[in-house]
């Protein structure tokens, strides 16, 4: 097993109560916007090098929702003065540096993976850790534990008796926390889990062997809430909706 340096990355993003924008539009990526990146420096032995959280201001509906702040703590004063989207990528690039050839980046499910996808498309202008392996340690560690159901964050450290130690639903704390977990992997399975990104990292574009469209990620993203909700059997989905409501998972 090797312990290079690893990135766990969670974000947060502005959200309506009932899944509705200002505009009355059903929430989804084309109108969510990332307002923070929360990220954490590790091995895989679950040594935190580094964490630190990036703040976005949104511009499309820059005003947070009382249900988004309740949620995520983050309150409207917190995101007013920082900067937008492409200008934090760039500040988020600088403090990541460039990593070495067997990089890779994680999250908690393929959620923030897919997010970041959306996003960077609609801004042009991606971070550099996309460029890299991408690792679902939420697939890593229900391989590891055999656990199919109760797969969540929290649930995930109550499995190992941890609590939780910050505020769940803050980016950086929730990536600190899933570095908690790290330990707890079977690393002998990244090889086989880890997607390759098929993404060229240029200035200000980006480009996929995947291509993912945004009313896909919407239409998984409302199929996924339906489900959790039990507001009724969804309708069936499209081949590319039913292939990214797999890759989605739960956050």
């Amino acid at each position: 097993m090797h312990d290079e340096t690893l990135l766990v990355v969670d974000l947060e993003a502005t959200c309506w109560k009932h899944r509705t924008t200002p505009d009355g539009e059903p929430q989804g990526v084309h109108n969510m916007e990332i307002i923070e990146f929360g990220c954490a420096l590790a091995t895989r032995a679950g040594k935190l090098l580094d964490s630190r959280s990036f703040l976005v201001r949104p511009t499309r509906f820059p005003e947070l929702s009382d249900f988004c702040t309740e949620l995520t703590s983050i309150s409207q004063s917190m995101v007013d003065d920082e900067p937008s989207y492409r200008e934090i990528i760039d500040a988020l690039d600088q403090w990541l540096g460039q990593p070495s050839e067997d990089f890779i980046w994680c999250s908690w499910g393929n959620y923030d993976r897919l997010h970041v996808l959306a996003e960077s498309q609609k801004h042009g202008h991606t971070p550099r850790f996309m460029a890299y392996p991408h690792l679902n340690l939420k697939r890593i560690w229900r391989r590891t534990t055999g656990q199919k159901k109760k797969n969540g964050l929290a649930h995930a450290l109550a499995f190992h008796n941890l609590d939780f130690e910050g505020r769940h639903h803050r980016g950086v704390d929730d990536a600190r926390n899933i570095v908690r977990l790290l330990p707890f992997m079977d690393w002998s399975l990244e090889t086989e889990l880890v997607t390759h990104p098929g993404i060229k990292h240029l200035k200000g574009s980006v480009s996929s062997e995947r291509i993912i469209s945004l009313d896909a990620m919407d239409e998984a993203t409302r199929a996924k809430a339906r489900r959790l909700n039990m507001l009724g059997k969804p309708r069936r989905p499209n081949p590319e909706t039913a292939r990214v409501t797999r890759e989605l998972g739960e956050r």
